[in-house]
C-alpha cells in the first residue's frame, strides 16, 4: 500500500488536481447516494472518510479544507437566520426557549453521567463532554431549505432551540477554560457580560444602519454579494474577539440580513447558490475527512468510549425531542424533524474537544485524551447520519402533510396571473422588475413578460439598440432571481395602442409600469402617455415610483377608499401587497373603512398570516399640510384609486395628480387602478379568524382630511 502510495505521489499536493476531485465529489455524490435513496449530505461525509488522510489517503485535509470548511458552516448558520420567518419566531420564541432548554440540559445530564460513571473522567473531563453533547449543529438545514419548509414553525424552534444549546454549551465552556487558566474571579465575568453587550449592541444597532445604507447607495450585484459575506465575517470575527464562538455570530448576521434581502431576490439566488454549490459541501468533505475508524479495529478501549458517546448523545436527544413534542402537543412527524434538526454535532463538538486536549491537567496530561477526541469525530460521523437521515424522513413527512391539508383559497382558485412589466426608462428597469418578482405567485411557476415599445415612426439604430439593452437589463435580474421571463420589443404608431395590444395578445392579468420623471408645464404628474393607459385599460395597472431600493422599505403605507371592496379586482391587488410586504419583510398599514378593513383583516390572517398587518379607521379631519410629515423617506405610500365608472369611484379622485405632485414629488410611491370588470367579491364574507381579534385604531388626521379630499 505505502509503495503505491509513493507511486502515485498521494496525497494529491496540487491545488488543481485537489480541487477538482473535490468539485468531482460535490459532482458525483448526491447522484450515486439519490439512486440508493439516502441523503446526499452523507454522501460527502463518507466521500471525505474515504479518500481522506484515514481512508485510501487521496486527499490531505489541509489549510484549504480548514478554511472552506469555516465558511461552510457559518454559512449554513448564516442561511438558517437569513431564511428563517422572523414573525413566526416571535410567536414560537417561548416554545423555542422550551426545547432549547430541553436539548440542553438533557444531553448535558446524561453526558456528565456518562463521563463520571461509565467513562471514569475526571469531574472537569465530564464536564466537558456534558457541553459537547448539549450543543448541536444545524448540519441538515439544506434538507429543509430544499422540501421548502425553512420557515415552518418547527423549523424555527429547532433553530431557535439550537442557538440557545449553543449558547448554554459556550458558557460552560468558558467556566472550564477559565477554571484552568485561573481567571474564574468576579471581573472576568463582568468583562465577559460587558462585551457580550457590546457586540449584540453593535450587531442590532449599527448593522442595520451599515446595510441600509450600503443597498440604497451600491446596486451592483457582485458588490452587494461581497458585502454581505464580507459583514457575515465580521460579525462571526468579532464574536470570536468576545468570546463568544463565530457560529452564533454567523447566525445573528443572518437574522439582521433577514429584514434587507427578500427570499425572490437576485441578491437571495446568488446567496444560496454559492453555499449550496460549493462552500457547504466543502464543509461536509472536510467532516469526513477528520474521521478516523482504524482506532475501532486495535482497542477496545475506542471502541467503549466511542459506543457510550453515540448512544448516550444521540438518546438524550431524542428523548428532550419527544418530551418537548409531547409538552407542545406537536405530531410525530414534528417531533422527527426536531430530532434531525438538533441530532448533529459537528463544529461546535470539534471546537470544544480541541479545547480539551490543550488544556492540561498537569505537564503532558492534557484534560481530553486521543481516545476521547477520536470517539467524538467517530460520533459527529455518526450523528450527522442520523440527522440526515431523520431530517430527510420528517421533512418529506411533513411537505406531504401539508400538501394533503392545504385548501384552495380565493387569490389562487382560478388564478389566471400574468403579470406583464412595461420597461421604458432603463433607470427603472430594476425597481420595477423586482417589484413583479415579488408581486408574482411562484407556486404557479409562471414567469415575467417584460415589454418595451419602440415609435415605429423614430426607428432608428439607436433606438432598437436602446431598447434591446433595456429588455437585456430586464432579462438578467429576473435571470438571477431564477424567475422565467420572455421579452418583447413591439413597434406601434401609436404607443399606447401598442401596449394594449400586447397586453391582450398575451392575455396579461395586469401591468406594472414605472412613473415618468418630467416635470414640465406642457405634462401631468402621471404623464401624458401613462394617464392614456389609465383611461383604456381594465385590466389593474400598477404606477410605481421608487426614492430608494424597494428592499430598504421599511413601512407599507396603504390608502383605501370607500367600497373599495365592491371592485372586482380587490382581493388581486390586495394579494400583491400583502405578497411585496412578506417578501420585504416590513409592516403594511391599511387605511380604510371599517367594513373593508375587516375584509382586509380576515384575508390577511387566513392567507398571509405572517405579514405584520395593522388597521386605521379613516374618520377624523386635519390640515392637509400636515401629511408631507407622516410620511418617511424610508415609506412606502400606495394610493388604491379607481377609474371612472367604478363602485368606488368618487369624483375628486381627478384631483388626485395635483395632490401627489404637490405634496409627495420626493416619496416613494405606488398607484394601483384594480380591474374593473370581473366577477364578484361577496362570496368572501367576513368571519372573525381564529385566533385573532379585528381591531382599528384611529387614523391619523392628515391621512383622513386628504383622502377626503380627493374621495
Amino acid at each position: 500500500m505505502d509503495s503505491i502510495t509513493q507511486y502515485l505521489n498521494l496525497p494529491v499536493q496540487d491545488p488543481t488536481w485537489v480541487f477538482f476531485i473535490v468539485l468531482l465529489i460535490i459532482l458525483l455524490a448526491p447522484l450515486l447516494f439519490q439512486k440508493l435513496h439516502i441523503p446526499h449530505i452523507i454522501g460527502m461525509i463518507l466521500a471525505g472518510l474515504l479518500l481522506g488522510e484515514h481512508g485510501l489517503n487521496i486527499l490531505e485535509r489541509d489549510d484549504s479544507f480548514k478554511l472552506f470548511g469555516q465558511v461552510g458552516i457559518y454559512y449554513i448558520m448564516f442561511l438558517a437566520g437569513l431564511e428563517m420567518d422572523l414573525v413566526g419566531l416571535r410567536k414560537s420564541i417561548g416554545r423555542g426557549l422550551l426545547f432549547g432548554t430541553l436539548t440542553s440540559l438533557i444531553p448535558f445530564a446524561c453526558g456528565l453521567c456518562a463521563g463520571l460513571w461509565l467513562l471514569h473522567y475526571s469531574f472537569m473531563a465530564s464536564l466537558l463532554l456534558a457541553c459537547i453533547f448539549a450543543s448541536h449543529t444545524i448540519v441538515a438545514y439544506p434538507v429543509v431549505a430544499r422540501y421548502g419548509i425553512n420557515k415552518h414553525p418547527t423549523v424555527t424552534i429547532s433553530i431557535s432551540a439550537t442557538m440557545v444549546a449553543l449558547l448554554f454549551a459556550l458558557i460552560m465552556l468558558a467556566v472550564i477554560a477559565g477554571t484552568y487558566q485561573g481567571d474564574t474571579s468576579g471581573w472576568f465575568w463582568v468583562l465577559f457580560v460587558v462585551k457580550c453587550a457590546a457586540y449584540f449592541g453593535f450587531l442590532f444597532l449599527f448593522f442595520p444602519m451599515i446595510i441600509r445604507w450600503f443597498f440604497r447607495k451600491y446596486t451592483d450585484r457582485v458588490l452587494q454579494y461581497i458585502f454581505v459575506i464580507a459583514m457575515v465575517f465580521l460579525s462571526a470575527g468579532v464574536a470570536n474577539l468576545c468570546g463568544i464562538e463565530g457560529l452564533l455570530g454567523a447566525f445573528i448576521s443572518g437574522l439582521i440580513f433577514n429584514r434587507f434581502i427578500p427570499h425572490t431576490s437576485s441578491l437571495m439566488n446568488r446567496i444560496e447558490f454559492v453555499g449550496n454549490a460549493l462552500f457547504i459541501p466543502y464543509f461536509l468533505v472536510g467532516v469526513g475527512m477528520m474521521v478516523n475508524l482504524k482506532p475501532l479495529f486495535t482497542s477496545f478501549g475506542t471502541v467503549a468510549v466511542v459506543l457510550i458517546i453515540v448512544v448516550v448523545s444521540t438518546a438524550s436527544k431524542l428523548i428532550a425531542s419527544m418530551l418537548t413534542r409531547r409538552v407542545l402537543h406537536l405530531s410525530s412527524t414534528q417531533g422527527l424533524l426536531m430530532f434531525g434538526l438538533t441530532e448533529a454535532h459537528a463544529a461546535g463538538a470539534i471546537a470544544m474537544v480541541m479545547v480539551g486536549t490543550q488544556l492540561m491537567v498537569a505537564p503532558g496530561q492534557p484534560l481530553m485524551s486521543n481516545a476521547v477526541l477520536d470517539g467524538v469525530v467517530v460520533m459527529i460521523l455518526i450523528s450527522c447520519i442520523i440527522s440526515s437521515v431523520a431530517t430527510e424522513q420528517g421533512a418529506r413527512r411533513l411537505k406531504l402533510e401539508m400538501a394533503e391539508s392545504t385548501e384552495e383559497i380565493p387569490s389562487k382558485k382560478g388564478d389566471d396571473e400574468k403579470i406583464l412589466v412595461l420597461v421604458k426608462d432603463s433607470e427603472k428597469v430594476r425597481s420595477i422588475t423586482q417589484t413583479a418578482i415579488m408581486m408574482r405567485n411562484a407556486e404557479l411557476s409562471r414567469g415575467l413578460i417584460c415589454l418595451n415599445v419602440v415609435n415605429d415612426a423614430d426607428i432608428s439604430e439607436k433606438s432598437r439598440s436602446v431598447s434591446h439593452e433595456i429588455l437585456s437589463q430586464a432579462e438578467e435580474i429576473c435571470t438571477a432571481a431564477d424567475v422565467p421571463v420572455q421579452t418583447q420589443s413591439r413597434l406601434a404608431v401609436n404607443l399606447v395602442n401598442g401596449v394594449v395590444h400586447a397586453l391582450r395578445e398575451n392575455d396579461a392579468s395586469e401591468m406594472i409600469v414605472g412613473l415618468h420623471e418630467q416635470r414640465t408645464h406642457d405634462t401631468t404628474f402621471y404623464g401624458q402617455f401613462t394617464e392614456k393607459l389609465v383611461q383604456v385599460m381594465n385590466r389593474q395597472l400598477i404606477i410605481v415610483n421608487y426614492q430608494q431600493p424597494v428592499n430598504t422599505i421599511r413601512k407599507i403605507l396603504v390608502a383605501v377608499p370607500q367600497r373599495a371592496e365592491y371592485e372586482a379586482g380587490f382581493f388581486r391587488w390586495l394579494e400583491r401587497l400583502l405578497r411585496l410586504a412578506g417578501e420585504i419583510g416590513c409592516r403594511i398599514e391599511f387605511h380604510s373603512a371599517e367594513a373593508t378593513g375587516r375584509l382586509i383583516y380576515q384575508y390577511s390572517k387566513e392567507h398571509h398570516p405572517s405579514v405584520r398587518a395593522e388597521f386605521s379607521l379613516l374618520e377624523s379631519f386635519s390640515d392637509l399640510n400636515s401629511l408631507r410629515k407622516e410620511v418617511h423617506h424610508d415609506h412606502l405610500l400606495v394610493i388604491v384609486t379607481a377609474r371612472q365608472g367604478s363602485l368606488s369611484y368618487q369624483k375628486t379622485f381627478s384631483r388626485l395628480p395635483m395632490l401627489l405632485q404637490a405634496h409627495f414629488n420626493d416619496c416613494s410611491l405606488m398607484l394601483i387602478y384594480p380591474d374593473q370588470y370581473g366577477g364578484s367579491n361577496t362570496e368572501y364574507s367576513f368571519s372573525e379568524p381564529h385566533g385573532g381579534t379585528f381591531q382599528m385604531t384611529r387614523t391619523s388626521a392628515w391621512l383622513t382630511k386628504w383622502l377626503n379630499k380627493i374621495g
